[in-house]
This record gives C-alpha cells, structure tokens and sequence, in this order.
C-alpha cells in the first residue's frame, strides 16, 4: 500500500514508518517537527529513516517540499502542518493514497494547562483537514491516534471502550475524544472506514523526552532528583513501542466494516466505524516502574514525593479483549525487557558508556 504517516519525526510514528517500509510499503511521512520538546531527538528519528545525514542538517529541512529518503527511496517525507489545508489537500491530490495513519497531534496532558490553542490546532483543525482530504481524495482506510486520557473520570477498571468517556479531565483528552466523534461523523455520511487507537502509556527507545521514562532515566545519570507524583501510587498500564506498532499495522490492514448487529455500543456502530484500546493489560505502579530503571541503571534515584497533579488520572488500565478478539493480537512485552531496551538506547544516543559516565567527559 501507499500509506502517509503523520508525526514520523514523533515517538510512534517513526517506529511505524520503518516497520511499514520493512515490509514493503510505500509510505510519505509527515511532521511539522515543533519544539514542544528536544527536537535533537526528532532530527535523530529522521537521521534513523535517511531523511537527512545529520542533526544539523535537520534543522535545515524546507516546508512544504516532498524529500526522497537517502536510504530507502519508498520513504518520502514533507515537512507541513496539518492545519495548512491548502498544502495538505495538494498532497493528497498528488500522491494518491491507499491509508491514512494519523499519528501527528499536540501531545502532553499537563502542556494543555497553559498551550490550550496548540491543541485547537493541531488536534482539532488538523484533524478536520485530514477527515477532509480523506473524503475528497478517496481514501477510505483511516486510523488515528485517540488516547487513554478519553477516560477522564471513569474509575471502572480495566478501561473497556465501551465506557463512558463523556467526562474528560484535560484539553488534550476532550480533543481526543472529539477526534473520535468527528471520525464517527465522516465514517457515517462518506463511508469513510475509521479506527480510533487508544494508546496506554508508550515507551521504548526513540521515546519522547517529556515522559516518565526519559524524564527518570535522564535525572538519574545526572544524579537529579525526580518528582514522583502520587507518591508513587500511580498506575499506569506502559505498553511497549514495538507492541503499539505491531497493533496499528494490524488496525490499518483490517479497516472496520459496518456493524450489522450494532445495538449502540459506543466501540462501533452500523458505520465502517471502530475504536480500539492498545495497553498492555497489565498496569504497573509508577514506583516498580523507577525500581526497572535502576535495575537496569545499578543505582538508585532521589525522589521527592509529589501529589497527583491537575489532569491526570490516578490508574489506567486497558480491556484489550476487542484487539485480541478481532486482531488476534495482545501487547506482551514485560516492563524490564522494555525498560532495558531503552535505556540501552538512551545511553548510546546520548553518548554515556555502559558504566553511565558521560563518553565525552573522559
């Protein structure tokens, strides 16, 4: 298939490019690459996918211009905003796709305390100009990134989708699940087929700079304190990258039909319509989560015990019974296998040696 990806300078996006492309896919990957957070690391993803040789020349990439991958001619990548509607309709008009993955979106639940009008943008019209593009260009295989944050107040555990998610407790979670009910419009009047993709919690290498993982492991080897919120009693269901991806290829080769015996479940509907939860199904406490990294590390993390903060939710935890049942697929990674992956990435990336000492400070 023709795929485009949206956020392939992103944490998930780059990994599913490069799974797409092993297989054989044709794919264009699109970012606007914003300094929400170290864009080191998203030059690096596209280093990784040979959009370009260097960091530096990362900086360096044009808007709007459609760039071959020096190392995968099936790999192209544009730099461009989904709310530029004009840009983002040529590009459908030119390339013809067969699938839409949408991955690009303003990320972070605590950002959208003080960024609301990122979350307009990019979440809100950006995606309505996705849904439009589908429609006029005839693309009717389209999956999105939704999130576990839709959850919001629902203490019922673990989080099925077909639950309430009328009560969101963030910006970013109401923009999700708008993304959902705007996706449920398109799949109903244009026969659009749509799939919304509940991410729980993903880490691994490559992962993002503002997340728990990066965020301890980075204050570890500088010998910082972290702030552990909840005092630790946090929940969170961390589904590894590779299990997130494996289930995305899988959503965006089964788009969803018409449910003939749909009786108002929230999850589907009698549109070519479906919402999917992607968690490990096996939550863990924030403080075994820090315990895996200085396993991994051989050393132990200051903490300075926080409460919860405004917007998050004290657990998560995913019904994956639909993703088993229809994919025939379950995340199964266990979190010190994934949490020793990363960190051998982050060393190499940052440039520590084995021991956590800084390879330039020699």
């Amino acid at each position: 298939m023709k795929i485009l990806v949206t956020g392939t300078a992103g944490f998930i996006g780059s990994h599913l490019a490069t799974k797409l492309l092993e297989r054989g896919d044709e794919v264009v990957g699109l970012d606007n690459i914003n300094d929400y957070y170290d864009q080191n690391v998203k030059y690096g993803r596209l280093q990784r996918g040979g959009v370009v040789d260097s960091l530096e020349e990362g900086k360096d990439i044009p808007y709007g211009e459609l760039l071959t991958s020096k190392t995968n001619s099936k790999y192209k990548f544009i730099k461009l905003n989904l709310e530029d509607k004009d840009a983002m309709m040529k590009l459908f008009e030119e390339q013809k796709f067969d699938a839409v993955c949408n991955l690009a979106a303003q990320a972070g639940v605590r950002y959208s305390l003080t960024n609301p009008d990122a979350y307009m943008d990019s979440n809100i019209i950006g995606f309505m100009n996705i849904l439009e593009a589908c429609r006029h260009h005839n693309v009717k295989n389209l999956s999105y990134a939704s999130s576990s944050s839709v959850y919001g107040l629902n203490e019922e555990l673990p989080f099925s989708t077909n639950h309430n998610v009328d009560h969101p407790i963030s910006l970013y979670a109401a923009s999700k699940k708008s993304n959902e009910l705007m996706a449920h419009t398109y799949s109903h009047l244009f026969g659009i087929a749509t799939t919304g993709l509940r991410f729980f919690t993903v880490y691994g290498p490559w992962g993002r700079p503002d997340m728990a993982l990066f965020l301890f492991t980075k204050a570890a080897l500088e010998g910082n304190k972290i702030d552990v919120f909840n005092n630790g009693e946090m929940l969170r269901d961390f589904t590894y990258i590779d299990d997130i991806v494996e289930g995305v290829i899988r959503v965006i080769d089964n788009p969803p039909s018409p449910n003939p015996n749909w009786k108002h479940e929230t999850s589907t509907s009698s549109a070519p319509y479906k919402i999917y939860n992607i968690g490990n199904n096996n939550p863990v406490k924030l403080m075994d989560f820090i315990t895996a990294i200085e396993n991994k590390l051989g050393k132990k993390i200051e903490k300075n015990m926080m409460p919860i903060q405004a917007g998050d939710v004290p657990a998560t935890y995913a019904d994956v019974k639909d993703l088993v049942e229809d994919l025939g697929y379950k995340p199964a990674t266990p979190i010190q296998d994934g949490i020793n992956k990363f960190v051998d990435w982050y060393l190499e990336f940052f440039k520590y040696d084995e021991n956590g000492h800084k390879i330039d400070e020699k």
